[in-house]
C-alpha cells in the first residue's frame, strides 16, 4: 500500500520550507489518498488548540490563515509548476476553521462540522463550483474551501439552532 503521495511537482517541495510545510498542511496532502481530508484532519488540533481563545482571537486568526493562505498556496504551487495540486491543502486548514467558527464544544459537533465541510468541499455546490472554475492563483485556491467553510459554518449553525 503507498501511504505517500509522490510525483515530478511534489519533488519541487521540501518540508523544511515553511512556506511548503503549511501549504502540505503540516506534511498531511503528502497522503497518497484523499490527501484533502488528511489536510482536514491535520485542521483538527489547530481547531482544538484555537477554541481555548476568546471568539476575537479564534477570528483575528482564521483571518491570518485566509489572507497568509492566498500566499502560501500561491507560492507553493509556482514552485510546483502546478494550480492547486492535490497535496496543497492549507485551504482545508483554513475551511475547517471558518466552519468552526463559533460551534459548540464538544466532538460531536466537531465530528458533525469536519463532515459538513468535507461534503461541501468535494461536492462544490453552486457557486462554490464557479469560484473553483474562474479564480486562479493562491485566491482561487483558498476561495473555493472559504466558501465552503461559510456554507458549513451556516449549515452547523442552522442545525445548532433547531436542536436549540
Amino acid at each position: 500500500m503507498k501511504w505517500f503521495a509522490h510525483d515530478e511537482a511534489l519533488a519541487r517541495v521540501s518540508l523544511k520550507n515553511p512556506v511548503h510545510f503549511l501549504a502540505l498542511g503540516f506534511g498531511s496532502g503528502l497522503a497518497a489518498k484523499a490527501p484533502g481530508t488528511f489536510g482536514t484532519l491535520a485542521a483538527v488540533p489547530v481547531y482544538l488548540l484555537l477554541s481555548q481563545f476568546s471568539l476575537g482571537v479564534y477570528l483575528a486568526v482564521t483571518l491570518l490563515a485566509c489572507i497568509g493562505g492566498i500566499y502560501l498556496c500561491d507560492k507553493t504551487s509556482k514552485d510546483m509548476g502546478v494550480h492547486d495540486h492535490g497535496a496543497i491543502v492549507w485551504d482545508e486548514v483554513a475551511g475547517l476553521l471558518i466552519t468552526m467558527i463559533a460551534a459548540p464544544a464538544g466532538g460531536l459537533w466537531l465530528l458533525l462540522g469536519f463532515v459538513l465541510f468535507r461534503v461541501f468541499d468535494i461536492f462544490k455546490p453552486w457557486p462554490i463550483r464557479v469560484l473553483d472554475a474562474k479564480v486562479h492563483g493562491g485566491l482561487g485556491i483558498m476561495a473555493d474551501d472559504i466558501l465552503a467553510g461559510i456554507f458549513s459554518m451556516l449549515s452547523l449553525q442552522a442545525i445548532v439552532w433547531a436542536i436549540g
